[in-house]
């Protein structure tokens, strides 16, 4: 039996139930395939997989000539691609879903368990897609009709009310299990396996080897006990809130919260934090980070969504503080995560240049970040 397989049966155990389109009418029944498909650059070369994959996933399916199926691609980040499968059925109703094909290699940097474990209960609590199906390699879920946010999208004050609002809510669901904070302990890993790479392309093995990774781990120690003594909420964390992991559908005023690959119990801080960094897109261009009113917009609907205009100084000052020192721990996070991606991935990106990207900005910023961090908490101790 599949990890998949053992993760899906371990909550079958649960007796909540929820439609699932025309496929299935609970969690329990959701099928599984072992059936695999290679990602590929060309949708020509991809559409029949996923075809055969819809069919072998749901027998209704199973007879309907190839016809009746159009594939196209929604988007491609880099670690997913995400494809639109409209099927037209034998009463004439055409159907759409979505097919998550994950990137190859990255079980390195994402677990896969827990992301199928958390899905379930966000679907219940009203975020992302409903999960049709799993595979070999990917999942199938129900399509969203939505457009996916832009980097300059996230900071225009309606949709960030939206997003912090719909955030807080995100932050309330109970997940089933530990809920100890796993932020340091995926750092910890991400070091691990980031400090030991061997580039077979000598140029960026040069590169790597400008690398002080003992520079690095003291860093990761100086963060986390910095952090640590801020005594940040814990909450259930989305961990990588950019703009591509938002969606809108403009007609009905309606924000979705979607890919739960990184989803885990963290700080809040550390959600918060990061998302402010995406402010800066895949370019890292933060000169787009928000400024402190934009912050404090942001914090007046998250933390009083009925009420923004009644959070008190000190509760902006206290979650300020929280997230500007997180966010520190963001940049380390996904430079680590991109050493790793520089070796295992196939996709055509600079994650080696994207490592030094956010570790450049990382030790622009420690120095203020970190001094604020401790005059506050000088003043808290001293009050």
């Amino acid at each position: 039996m599949g990890a998949a397989e053992k993760m899906l049966n371990a909550m079958m155990e649960d007796d909540e139930t929820q439609t699932r389109a025309n496929y299935c009418t609970s969690f329990s029944e959701i099928p599984t395939s072992s059936f695999t498909v290679e990602v590929s650059h060309s949708l020509s070369d991809v559409s029949p997989l996923v075809i055969e994959l819809c069919k072998d996933l749901f027998k209704k399916w199973s007879e309907l000539d190839d016809s009746c199926f159009s594939v196209e691609t929604v988007s491609g980040g880099i670690t997913n691609l995400l494809l639109k499968v409209t099927v037209k059925e034998e009463n004439g109703n055409e159907l759409m879903i979505t097919v998550r094909l994950y990137g190859p290699n990255t079980d390195y940097v994402i677990n896969r368990e827990r992301e199928l474990q958390s899905i379930k209960y966000l679907s219940a609590a009203g975020f992302g897609a409903k999960l049709l199906g799993v595979f070999g390699n990917g999942m199938v879920q129900s399509f969203i009709n939505a457009r996916t946010l832009t980097p300059a999208d996230m900071r225009k004050k309606k949709l960030a009310a939206e997003i912090a609002k719909q955030l807080h809510k995100f932050h309330k669901v109970e997940i089933p299990g530990s809920k100890e904070p796993q932020l340091w302990n995926d750092i910890f890993k991400f070091y691990e396996n980031a400090s030991i790479l061997q580039f077979d392309d000598l140029e960026k093995q040069k590169k790597y080897e400008t690398i002080s990774f003992k520079d690095v781990y003291n860093d990761i120690l100086e963060i986390k006990e910095l952090t640590g003594l801020l005594n940040a909420p814990v909450v259930f964390a989305h961990n990588d809130l950019l703009s591509g992991n938002f969606m809108v559908n403009d007609d009905e005023a309606k924000l979705y919260i979607i890919d739960f690959e990184y989803a885990s119990y963290s700080y809040r801080g550390f959600d918060i934090g990061n998302h402010f960094n995406e402010y800066a897109g895949y370019d890292c261009d933060y000169s787009l980070y928000p400024n402190k009113d934009e912050q404090y917009h942001f914090f007046r609907h998250y933390l009083q969504a009925e009420k923004p205009h009644e959070v008190s100084e000190e509760d902006f000052e206290a979650l300020y503080i929280e997230t500007d020192t997180f966010k520190l721990a963001s940049h380390l996070f996904w430079a680590l995560w991109a050493l790793i991606q520089a070796k295992m991935s196939p996709i055509d990106f600079d994650y080696l240049g994207y490592f030094f990207l956010r570790y450049n900005e990382f030790k622009r910023l420690k120095e203020e970040s970190g001094s604020l961090a401790r005059s506050y908490l000088s003043r808290f101790r001293c009050g």
